[in-house]
């Protein structure tokens, strides 16, 4: 028996490590001679840059860079070796890291710039950037301002790099761009498809929930505009339009129009990275998971790309999560699934109990790989 394990954490509960843990000492109660291998597994979000050092054996360095107010933040990169490093946005310009009244107008993605240029220092080149979770609305002004760019506005004053700034951008000098990124493979780890402007793009979607007045969001999408126009002369094409432009407040624009990048979903880029797909060769069964199984995993979480991977290679993919919404055991390529919550349990008492539920869940998944086995014999 050769059984892959890569389920997601659960969000402030269990991590991707204790899931395996958990499912190791089942998986040795039900089948002792079995074999298996974890891999920790992330969509994009939060913990992604945890699972995949782990998962690569990598290393995670820190660096004191801009937060997204302008104050001194402790953020970090991960890397992965071979050239490899991964930046969560987040961990520099995120919104947690907001103390006080939200103000998306003066925030910035200064301090990503500055953990690129980490990476860059550290070797890297190939980088791969998880956009979820800004509070910025800047395009990615800060991020490309701490990289080298020159924003100027109409008498020649050099900008910081503020959604407050971009109507004000009349030109940008790419003279001074850190030239070690004409050799920098860049990937944007994205699950939202928003152009950079307009009814559905970063400001008229996002802006508000970063705390933008309503009665700003159109004048702000208009300077938003501009800033692309004023780019888009400089550099000789439009990427506003892109599926992905407006993710992080623009800096899906920035990367795909100044630095290259291609445009990944998040677990497609995670699966990847860990070489999940070679680990499935000779696999008997995979377990996966996450939090909640609902109309959103089939948008690109990890059960999503776990399960479709195993498809893909012919391995019976089960998923082992806390709750799960009727129907979405449909998701192809799931062979089962298994809720740790049992029906009717209060939520704060499965938060309380969740490592105790999950190994009793784990239990009911080797069952259920055993009866497969015997089947398939």
């Amino acid at each position: 028996m050769r059984l892959v394990f890569a389920s997601d954490s659960f969000k402030g509960t269990l991590s991707s490590a204790d899931t395996a843990e958990l499912l190791e000492a089942a998986a040795r109660d039900a089948f002792p001679e079995c074999e298996t291998i974890a891999v920790p597994m992330a969509d994009g979000g939060e913990g992604t840059t945890a699972a995949l050092v782990v998962a690569s054996g990598g290393a995670i360095v820190t660096r004191e860079v801009e937060g997204p107010m302008g104050e001194s933040v402790t953020a970090s990169v991960g890397l992965l070796g071979e050239g490899r490093a991964v930046i969560e946005m987040a961990s520099a310009a995120g919104l947690p890291l907001v103390e006080g009244p939200l103000d998306p107008l003066r925030a910035t993605t200064r301090g990503v710039g500055e953990l690129i240029v980490a990476a860059l220092d550290a070797g890297c080149r190939d980088l791969t950037i998880a956009l979820g979770g800004s509070a910025t609305n800047d395009g990615g002004m800060g991020m490309l301002a701490a990289l080298g760019a020159r924003f100027l506005d109409g008498r020649g004053n050099e900008l910081h790099g503020t959604a407050a700034e971009l109507g004000l951008v009349s030109d940008i000098d790419l003279r001074g761009l850190d030239v070690r990124l004409r050799s920098t493979r860049v990937t944007t780890m994205c699950d939202v498809d928003n152009p950079l402007v307009g009814p559905s793009g970063a400001t008229a979607v996002f802006g508000p929930q970063k705390g933008l007045a309503q009665d700003l969001v159109t004048s702000v999408d208009d300077d938003m505009r501009h800033y692309a126009q004023v780019a888009a002369r400089v550099l000789g094409s439009d990427w506003s339009a892109t599926p992905g432009a407006g993710a992080a407040g623009g800096l899906g624009f920035a990367c795909r129009a100044f630095l290259g990048a291609s445009l990944s979903r998040g677990i497609d880029r995670v699966i990847e990275l860990t070489g999940f797909e070679r680990m499935l060769a000779g696999a008997d069964a995979c377990v996966t998971g996450e939090g909640r199984l609902d109309a959103q995993t089939a948008r690109g979480k990890v059960v999503c790309g776990v399960a479709r991977a195993c498809a893909m290679h012919g391995v019976p993919c089960i998923a082992l999560v806390g709750t799960a919404v009727p129907g979405a055991e449909r998701l192809e390529g799931l062979a089962a699934v298994v809720e740790t919550a049992p029906p009717g349990i209060p939520h704060e008492e499965a938060l309380r109990r969740a490592r105790e539920l999950y190994a009793v869940g784990a239990s009911k998944v080797m069952d259920i790989i055993g009866r497969m086995s015997h089947e398939v014999s």
